[in-house]
């Protein structure tokens, strides 16, 4: 176990207690023997005194000191860093549905593959956090507010249906809108719980083609930076993906770029899937870092549990070696 501090360290000053009891132990030990040595008859003291035990004697009162030592850093409150499940926070699921996902470069088609990633890591995302679903391609949907309710989200996934163009600037703005009036329902004494965009796309802006329009991908990202949403990105898919178009196959290579310069913009992180396992491996990552937080935690349980034993084990061995408790 790793300590990285104590809740009460005072409690420490039983240790010079502890030391004066064991420092009393050998002093009383030498003097029992000066005496033993003094004691005139020998050959009585050898029918009086019990046998010596040798070392063996002394284990009761070692285990006993041990014991001490191990309850008084268990009262001294250590406390260590623990992961612990998220109990208010705010998750806003953003997936593209351009046509570009009808491509089968990742099998059976990247829109299925993404349906079931997002519909697992729904599923598994630790129950005190919001989570909310936004689709977007020429425009932005929020097709679920945030909610601890699960199925809402899950059946929303499931019926995502594909459209022409790719707004992204436009489905971060909706997720902010949707983040900002959740936070101002909930918000109460402690402020609004602490919220996070996790946007997956397979291409680049087409709405509009400039990423730094006032509605663009840039723009968007360094709105949410203001709003302190982070911004997780996942590029989805291959550079040989293609889709028919008018009768022609035309190609949709990912773009890693602009979805990387998203996640820096907003603070937030950058993830690249080219199959539908890795993409599935990105939410499970995405799920222990939004769902868990790491805490100072009280780590006391282990050290009260150990000195009780020992001062158990303790008696009993003083009731075996020597017919009496130490």
């Amino acid at each position: 176990m790793s300590l990285s501090g104590f809740s009460a360290p005072w409690w420490f000053l039983l240790l010079i207690v502890v030391a004066a009891v064991t420092a009393g132990y050998v002093v009383a030990q030498r003097m029992r023997r000066r005496r033993t040595l003094r004691f005139s008859n020998l050959e009585l003291l050898e029918r009086v005194a019990p046998k010596a035990q040798g070392w063996p004697r002394h284990l009761p009162a070692a285990l006993l000191i041990v014991s001490l030592i191990l309850l008084i850093v268990g009262l001294a409150g250590p406390t260590a860093e623990q992961k612990v499940p998220r109990n208010r926070a705010t998750v806003m699921l953003v997936i593209d549905v351009s046509l570009s996902m009808e491509a089968t470069d990742v099998k059976p088609t990247r829109i299925r593959a993404a349906q079931d990633a997002a519909t697992a890591f729904a599923r598994g995302l630790t129950p005190g956090i919001n989570l909310g679903l936004v689709s977007f391609a020429g425009t932005a949907t929020v097709l679920v507010a945030p909610t601890t309710e699960r199925q809402n989200v899950v059946t929303a996934i499931g019926g995502l249906k594909l459209a022409q163009s790719t707004a992204t600037g436009e489905g971060i703005y909706a997720a902010l809108q949707a983040v900002q009036g959740f936070s101002a329902m909930v918000g109460g004494a402690e402020g609004p719980p602490p919220a996070r965009i996790v946007l997956m796309s397979d291409g680049k802006q087409t709405v509009p083609e400039d990423l730094y329009a006032p509605r663009g991908a840039f723009t968007a990202a360094q709105e949410a930076k203001k709003e302190q949403v982070p911004i997780s990105t996942i590029s989805f898919g291959t550079d040989h993906g293609t889709v028919e178009i008018d009768g022609r196959q035309v190609p949709v290579d990912v773009d890693d770029g602009s979805l990387q310069e998203v996640a820096r913009l907003s603070g937030g992180d950058f993830y690249q899937a080219g199959s539908a396992e890795q993409l599935k491996q990105v939410y499970r990552d995405l799920g222990e870092q939004i769902g868990y937080e790491l805490k100072e935690a009280d780590a006391s349980r282990p050290w009260v549990m150990l000195g009780t034993l020992a001062l158990i084990v303790s008696a009993g061995t003083a009731l075996v070696l020597g017919q009496r408790l130490p």
